[in-house]
């Protein structure tokens, strides 16, 4: 039998200025995908705004089928295109065409710079592929209304969801319809410098969730924003060796920072203080009170408080030029899963893993997941629900260990950091990390993700991003007069995308 593909490779090259592009600025790098710097913000290149043009790359050879359905997974919108992952793949898909003569998979391998496009033209000329991923959130949500919702097929076929932690196969829940299947996740954790913690003779963080943090007196606070405040301040450290909490403090001198939340846009960061969304259910622009509030908590810590980064002491020697924590100069970050394996490298200092604080009582770990969807267009929604179950099931620990991502099935877990446990971080040794509690985060996903589409989206995030660094670079500002213009803009932009 014949099989046929579409393979344009994706240049390693390209894979290799994207990873440094990612780790030298303070833009999320992965986007949704372990293979952080690969899907970068690749992602954010909507398909929604602009016509594609039909794909000039090699044509597709015919495939015999027979009487066999055939299937077409497409790969593209996330992980997956870079050569070393396309012979583990097309060996899935062999496997699975042996295993049964009902249905022919074909694989379609799109390079990541032109996929958006080339899927958008294939819908357009109603031509989908019936399977997509694996791709993020904003992967889908480049994509509104051209998704399958799954509950009837879950339904039929009395698909068994108890193998995933049940607020994750929430997450993928979009307006009711359960738009994807967990497959790979990448929680987001406190990372933080033992040694700058020792130095300052203060407790680690709390490393499980629902713990309080403990002083060194003994005293007990609830590990929430507040107390990473108190504790960033004693951790920021000035030319001369005084913290924050000094009244010699030399905000212009600092040589240490307490606490960032790196390499996440504006919707990103604010996620700390709870999920939230700029667009509200009727499709206006909004800024939702917790996300103001967070604004205010950062740019405090900026320019008031010295224990948060602003634009120049980000972008400086001091802080590795964007890669914050990898300097030894940062005391606590807020990141993904995949920062540790692609970006600490060069840290000279141990470090743990902790619990995400709580606001308000609410903890929220913000996640990057990839999952696999089933295009609405579908012609054949039950063999290819097979098909997906069948690379989210039986080959799910394969799959995910070809794309670089923690499986989603919790059965798949204990192997997944046993690996780890034996891999080395920089100079701390992965069995000296606390992974119980990177696995404990996804128990609180952001949702909405922040991830989430936007009318306009490019345009849109274009947008914010000018408050984030007016933020960064300009003390002094009018915040709230600040955010209250953004929402003004989001909606015109909204409104002129009618």
């Amino acid at each position: 039998m014949k099989k046929s593909r579409l393979i344009f490779i994706f240049s390693l090259l390209l894979i290799a200025s994207m990873m440094l592009a990612a780790c030298g600025g303070g833009t999320e790098p992965a986007g949704d995908s372990s293979s952080a710097a690969t899907n970068a913000d690749t992602e954010t290149a909507a398909a929604t705004e602009a016509p594609a043009e039909e794909p000039t790359e090699a044509p597709m050879e015919e495939t015999t089928t027979g009487d066999a359905i055939e299937i077409r997974w497409y790969v593209g919108l996330g992980a997956g295109t870079d050569e070393a992952t396309i012979q583990a793949q097309e060996d899935v898909v062999a496997a699975y065409n042996a295993s049964q003569d009902k249905i022919v998979l074909k694989l379609e391998i799109v390079d990541n710079a032109s996929a958006y496009d080339v899927l958008n033209t294939q819908i357009a000329a109603g031509n989908a592929p019936d399977i997509v991923g694996p791709m993020g959130i904003r992967g889908r949500a480049s994509f509104p209304g051209a998704w399958m919702d799954m509950n009837p097929l879950i339904a039929a076929n009395n698909y068994d969801l108890s193998d995933f932690d049940p607020a994750l196969v929430d997450f993928y829940v979009f307006e009711g319809e359960q738009l994807g299947i967990p497959f790979a996740v990448f929680p987001s954790f406190t990372f933080f410098n033992r040694d700058l913690f020792d130095e300052a003779g203060l407790p680690y963080p709390p490393q499980e969730y629902g713990v309080p943090y403990v002083d060194a007196d003994g005293n007990e606070m609830d590990w929430n924003t507040e107390t990473v405040r108190e504790l960033a301040m004693l951790l920021t450290v000035d030319a001369n060796g005084n913290d924050a909490t000094s009244p010699d403090f030399d905000i212009e001198n600092i040589v240490q920072f307490g606490y960032g939340n790196m390499w996440g846009d504006m919707r990103a960061i604010a996620t700390l203080f709870g999920p939230g969304s700029l667009v509200d259910a009727s499709g206006n622009a909004q800024f939702p009170d917790n996300w103001r509030e967070a604004m205010h908590w950062y740019y405090t810590g900026m320019w008031e408080e010295g224990w948060y980064p602003n634009g120049v002491y980000g972008n400086s020697d001091i802080l590795s030029a964007g890669n914050w924590f990898e300097s030894g100069n940062l005391a606590m970050a807020n990141v993904h899963l995949w920062y540790a394996a692609c970006c600490v490298g060069a840290l000279e200092s141990q470090w743990d893993a902790a619990a995400v604080p709580s606001y308000n009582g609410v903890t929220t770990a913000k996640l990057h997941a990839d999952t696999f969807g089933i295009m609405k267009t579908s012609q054949h929604p039950q063999e290819a629900f097979e098909v997906l179950t069948y690379l989210l099931g039986e080959k799910a620990g394969e799959l995910a260990a070809i794309y670089g991502g923690m499986p989603a099935r919790l059965s798949l877990q204990d192997s997944y950091f046993d690996d780890l446990r034996t891999k080395s971080f920089g100079a701390t040794s992965g069995a000296d990390i606390n992974w119980d509690v990177v696995r404990a985060s996804l128990s609180y996903p952001d949702n909405p993700s922040h991830e989430e589409g936007l009318p306009s989206f490019l345009e849109a995030s274009d947008r914010y991003a000018q408050l984030s660094q007016l933020m960064d670079q300009n003390p002094g500002l009018d915040l709230d007069a600040e955010i209250d213009t953004l929402v003004k803009d989001l909606q015109a932009i909204y409104d002129a995308a009618k």
